[in-house]
């Protein structure tokens, strides 16, 4: 056994001497940097004097804890309030002053409708005011389904999904399917809903210039030449295409046809939020892609919401079958808030009744939209923005004075010369500090078939008058 153990001894210093010399020299540095870290200390103590008991109060006394919120002036536009008694339908009381409604997203005039109101007093004596449970815990009623069932006809899409809330439709919807790692194209001028939606998801958002096709198609393109350098990630990252049919934030409207093209010719999905223009465009008011003529089955999902041509609250999704159907699984909104009131979703499908019957409303209401934007152009300082036949479209100051604060008042002031004359308007207001591309101020004017033509063109006047007095 010892003549063994020095058989290895032998060995290991033969093995020393024949060893080369950068070897030996890289051992013998590692040998040191391990009894450096062994015996150094693992952090230096600080040089520092004690304060006495005096001087510690003195320092707690001094400070102060950073306040929960900014500071917000008292007369800031979002703690106004305008108090609105009785019904925003036709005509609104603001203040305690009856005026015509041009603020209110009724474009169809069905809030006040009294088939719609006698539908939703029937649903109330029978079900109550509320659910009291999402979709999944008792809160899925007869009439839920059967609205669901309307609305996919109504589409002529395979299947429909409810929410109760608007805004967290498209919000829940495109985390529903769009993932970390996925990849979302979007325009610039995307409302607040669809930005929650995409910081929901959490995925890669490339914005594209608003309504630009060019800039839209040069994004896809770069994305084409990075899947090719890594095929192998590109076949499992999905990607996406999200657009308004109107856009709530210009009033514009989105040039679909183009949209499909790009769709086919780089395999991605087109995401479709309707809120502005389901029950609007149209000759049976389905949305923009009865406008364009376009196949409803080259969109993979569209999105409305129930708040403005419908009258009630809540929204919707629909399409295919497989795809509605992963939102019942996996849609915040639809699987953790109370399911929609049944009397809001009786209002819902009798509304939808008086559209698919009275198909020649929307017609009268794209007149209506026609006459109060002609009469509206050459305004003393203002431009319209948005398409003739929008129901909501924007006042902006031709020329800004370059403070928003500064273009904000002026414009208040209009809204408030038109309001004591009886013309209800409204400025848009935004989230400043938490919108990726702020719009610039803007008087939101909306046009409903309640209107008269007469009230129109008082309100086309009323508001030159009054840009005329702030602007000249």
């Amino acid at each position: 056994m010892a003549t063994s153990q020095q058989w290895v001894l032998v060995e290991m210093v033969q093995a020393f001497y024949e060893a080369p010399a950068y070897h030996l020299i890289l051992e013998g540095f590692l040998i040191l940097w391990i009894i450096r870290l062994i015996f150094s200390k693992t952090y230096k103590l600080q040089e520092r004097s004690d304060l006495t008991e005096k001087e510690k109060e003195e320092l707690i006394d001094e400070w102060h804890p950073e306040p929960l919120v900014p500071p917000l002036s008292k007369d800031h536009p979002s703690l106004t309030y305008n108090i609105v008694s009785g019904p925003p339908s036709h005509k609104i009381t603001v203040n305690g002053k009856e005026c015509v409604n041009f603020a209110s997203f009724n474009f169809l005039g069905l809030l006040e409708n009294e088939r719609v109101k006698s539908a939703a007093l029937t649903s109330l004596k029978k079900y109550g005011v509320g659910t009291c449970g999402p979709r999944g815990f008792y809160g899925t009623f007869d009439v839920h389904l059967e609205l669901e069932d309307r609305l996919a006809k109504f589409m002529r899409t395979e299947e429909a999904i409810i929410y109760s809330y608007g805004f967290a439709t498209i919000a829940s919807a495109i985390p529903a399917y769009s993932k970390r790692g996925d990849i979302l194209f979007v325009d610039e001028s995307a409302c607040f809903a669809i930005q929650k939606g995409l910081q929901a998801s959490r995925s890669n958002i490339k914005y594209f210039r608003h309504n630009d096709m060019q800039d839209l198609e040069r994004l896809l393109k770069e994305q084409e030449l990075e899947d090719q350098k890594n095929p192998r990630k590109a076949r499992v990252t999905r990607r996406f295409i999200v657009a308004e049919g109107l856009y709530m934030n210009t009033g514009d409207i989105c040039p679909l046809p183009e949209l499909v093209q790009l769709k086919y010719k780089y395999k991605v999905r087109i995401f479709l939020e309707e809120s502005l223009s389901f029950g609007v465009l149209g000759e049976h008011g389905r949305g923009v892609t009865e406008h364009f003529g376009i196949n409803i089955d080259d969109i993979d999902l569209i999105s409305a919401n129930m708040e403005n041509a419908l009258a009630s609250i809540g929204g919707f999704c629909c399409g295919r079958s497989f795809v509605i159907d992963h939102q019942r699984l996996s849609g915040q909104g639809y699987c953790f808030s109370a399911s929609l009131p049944p009397l809001l979703a009786s209002a819902a499908i009798e509304g939808l009744n008086i559209m698919e019957e009275s198909s020649d409303i929307f017609l009268v209401l794209r007149e209506k939209c026609e006459r109060i934007h002609k009469a509206l152009q050459g305004v003393q300082g203002l431009k319209v923005i948005g398409e003739r036949f929008s129901p909501a479209f924007h006042l902006q100051l031709k020329n800004s004075t370059g403070y928003r604060e500064k273009d904000t008042k002026l414009l208040q002031d209009i809204v408030d010369i038109c309001m004591s004359r009886k013309i209800a308007l409204t400025q848009s207001r935004y989230l400043e500090k938490e919108e990726k591309y702020l719009p610039p101020p803007s008087i939101r004017v909306v046009v409903t078939v309640e209107q008269t033509n007469e009230e129109l063109d008082m309100a086309a006047s009323v508001i030159k008058d009054a840009a005329y007095l702030k602007l000249n």
